[in-house]
């Protein structure tokens, strides 16, 4: 990961991710845990907000090469070396698809 890459997504992730959960390292954060081996509980997330639900759920997506289509995930996260322009063609581990599934049940249910 470029030095660029990563300074833009620590800036977007401390931005992101109020009530003092700035990440620990990469993927990790310090309300709800790490994005690729820890489950998320509704709790942890419904504290979080909908922009930082918005982040959280998209670095496990920017992690695993996804390829942003939007204004807002390019600006984010950087394109730079991704594989995957289809959202459920993006292989996850059973801890990140659980977790992207109870982030947008919370992001439904905050209405975001």
């Amino acid at each position: 990961m470029s030095t660029t890459r990563s300074a833009a997504r620590a800036a977007a992730l401390s931005a992101a991710l109020f009530l003092g959960a700035t990440p620990t390292f990469a993927g990790c954060f310090e309300l709800i845990g790490c994005t690729d081996s820890e489950y998320f509980s509704d709790a942890q997330l419904r504290r979080l907000s909908c922009d930082a639900l918005w982040t959280v759920r998209n670095t496990i997506f920017d992690e695993n090469g996804y390829c942003f289509q939007t204004a807002k995930g390019q600006a984010v996260f950087s394109n730079a070396g991704c594989k995957y322009t289809v959202s459920g063609s993006v292989p996850l581990n059973k801890y990140e698809r659980a977790n992207v599934e109870r982030i947008k049940s919370v992001e439904a249910r905050k209405g975001c």
